[in-house]
């Protein structure tokens, strides 16, 4: 108190405003730390976590394997420079639109590259009303079919790549693993709470994907033009989205029948034409031998598939060539070991001591392991036992299309 009134006295003499006379600190930013904290909470988990234990696992000794050696060895259709998918489940949406590229390029000659966000942006929200829609049954993940490229296209259009990059600004790579664990987090609360408003579940979905993902154009200019992305699809692309065909190729279903793909990622139940494994590969082989290519998917976790060499084979320990028929396709999917794991697009290919090899281009992290770098080499027997689907231009095929009922 006295203290005060001495300050009060001095600054009444002085004839100061009494807050002039009062030293003011100053303020900063900084990023907290403790960093004895971190060395303790750092040797804890050193000292409980358990040494990391490698297994081997068993390939083919590709050293002694004659394959192609580089990617002027094939005969290649004209498609863009592969790209990454990222820490995403969307290979589906990669190879879609890289083939429906090829496409546009084969049939226009306009060489574009679009946007795959676009198309997975709008794959989540139809796959969340869908979710609505059942109360909950619909399957909710990341992954799809390529042919839900065509579906997204044909209601919501498409855009160039640079319209709509689909991810923040300072974002390496796409993941989508928190976007994804906050969709999902959101739909499960909305089953256990009876919860099926579309008016409020789907803005609730979009402003998920906004945040992570940006929001889509509804209107943009390309070539001084502008366009929504329906009309660029339209008015500026013009290619018959009618003209896709999915195939498939399983014993568990009648032959030269449609059906339902029964797979989890086949959300919305989707029908796929089959056919017998020999009709499946020798389409694929005189399709991209006549400048068509196509979406393949199947299985992608086998011995005879090492990143580190480009390539993709079936080894004679696991079946000998002529063995892989129907009934070795589908015992492998019957017990689990050929799976829908990866979508992928074939771009060319080459012949080899009577043996077609095909060119591969891949969004995984794996492409990029070895030499060719968003490529892989698979061999025909790796497609005709692995490979389970495929979509394509149904002028490719007209073989298959008589079949068709």
């Amino acid at each position: 108190m006295k203290l005060l009134l001495r300050i009060l006295l001095i600054a009444i003499i002085l004839n100061t405003p009494i807050w002039a006379q009062i030293k003011k600190d100053k303020s900063k930013f900084i990023v907290p730390k403790n960093e004895t904290w971190e060395t303790i909470e750092k040797a804890t988990k050193e000292y409980y976590q358990k040494p990391e234990k490698k297994e081997k696992r068993l390939i083919p000794d590709f050293d002694n394997i004659k394959m192609p050696k580089s990617l002027s060895d094939f005969t290649q259709s004209w498609h863009n420079e592969p790209v990454m998918q990222g820490s995403t489940g969307t290979c589906w949406c990669f190879c879609g639109t890289s083939f429906l590229e090829s496409e546009i390029e084969r049939i226009t000659k306009k060489k574009l590259k679009l946007s795959e966000m676009h198309t997975v942006y709008y794959e989540y929200v139809e796959r969340a009303l869908d979710f609505i829609r059942t109360h909950g049954e619909t399957y909710i993940g990341e992954g799809s079919q390529s042919s839900a490229v065509v579906r997204i296209w044909k209601k919501y259009g498409c855009v160039p790549e640079d319209t709509y990059i689909g991810k923040k600004p300072d974002q390496k790579y796409y993941d989508h693993s928190k976007m994804f664990a906050e969709i999902n987090d959101y739909l499960k609360f909305c089953k256990s709470n009876n919860i099926w408003d579309e008016k409020q579940i789907i803005p609730n979905i979009k402003s998920i994907l906004n945040y992570y993902m940006g929001e889509p154009p509804t209107e943009f200019t390309y070539n001084n033009q502008k366009y929504t992305p329906l009309q660029f699809l339209n008015d500026y692309i013009k290619i018959n989205l009618d003209n896709y065909i999915d195939f498939m190729s399983l014993k568990q279903y009648d032959f030269n029948e449609w059906g339902v793909y029964e797979v989890p990622d086949n959300w919305w139940k989707g029908k796929f034409y089959n056919i017998n494994a020999d009709n499946f590969i020798n389409s694929i082989k005189k399709a991209i031998k006549n400048g068509y290519t196509m979406t393949i998917g199947g299985d992608v976790s086998e011995a005879g598939l090492y990143s580190y060499a480009d390539a993709a084979i079936v080894p004679t320990f696991d079946i000998p060539s002529e063995y892989i028929d129907d009934d070795a396709r589908q015992f492998r999917f019957s017990n689990g070991t050929t799976g829908d794991d990866h979508g992928i697009h074939i771009v060319g290919y080459t012949e080899l001591d009577n043996k077609t090899w095909f060119l591969i281009k891949d969004s995984g992290s794996g492409a990029r392991n070895g030499k060719l770098k968003g490529y892989y080499m698979y061999s025909e027997d790796y497609v005709k036992l692995k490979m389970l689907t495929f979509m394509i231009n149904k002028e490719a095929v007209p073989d298959l299309v008589k079949l068709m009922k």
